[in-house]
């Protein structure tokens, strides 16, 4: 059992240190190419799907592909991912969560947790290239991103949709019952996910 523990440590080692030569060497033209993957991944990611009862907003896989593209792409290239992403979603592709698509689903409950993606993949490639992190600040990065950024959008936009599209009036905690609280554990996993897969890149 440990010698099987330690084999699946040394590969992924040698996985991580394969990619740190990559991510160091790797031409623009590549790096593009993992941007629309990482807006692919991001697509997909949106069918994993939780609707809520008492909620407009579902549980996606998404906000773990868009942080984790930030540390795997980096700044420029993880913001131009989600751009991408929301492109193909307004062209109309069904990539967006409950396979919708269209400009019009910007503007609708979920739309601004969308445009969250682009600042949270920006931020978290800007700050871990500026250096090295452990695994707290990691965590901290993580934490702003996710939850100043992502949830920041998406409870504006929701909030509006609420008072202008539906007429109705939310006070503030009302509002993060609908819009935040409810996913603040399962982003929690994801981030300490993140920030560990980040920190052993960051060892070698």
């Amino acid at each position: 059992m440990f010698s099987s523990v330690v084999r699946i440590k040394n590969k992924w080692e040698s996985l991580v240190q394969s990619y740190v030569r990559w991510r160091c060497e790797t031409f623009a033209l590549n790096k593009v190419l993992l941007s629309l993957f990482v807006a692919f991944a991001t697509a997909l990611a949106s069918k994993v799907r939780i609707p809520l009862p008492w909620t407009p907003v579902p549980i996606t896989a998404q906000t773990l592909v868009v942080l984790l593209g930030g540390i795997i792409l980096g700044g420029g290239y993880a913001g131009a991912s989600q751009v991408i992403y929301v492109i193909m979603g307004v062209a109309g592709i069904p990539v967006f969560s409950g396979w919708g698509g269209g400009i019009d689903y910007l503007s609708g409950p979920t739309g601004g947790y969308i445009l969250g993606f682009i600042a949270a993949s920006l931020f978290v490639g800007h700050f871990y290239d500026r250096g090295r992190k452990g695994f707290w600040q990691l965590f901290l990065l993580l934490l702003v991103a996710n939850f100043l950024l992502i949830h920041g959008f998406g409870l504006l936009q929701l909030y509006m949709w609420l008072s202008f599209a539906k007429g109705e009036a939310f006070n503030f905690y009302n509002l993060l019952m609908i819009g935040s609280l409810p996913f603040v554990p399962g982003d929690l996993v994801k981030i300490v996910i993140v920030a560990t897969l980040a920190g052993e890149k960051r060892k070698h």
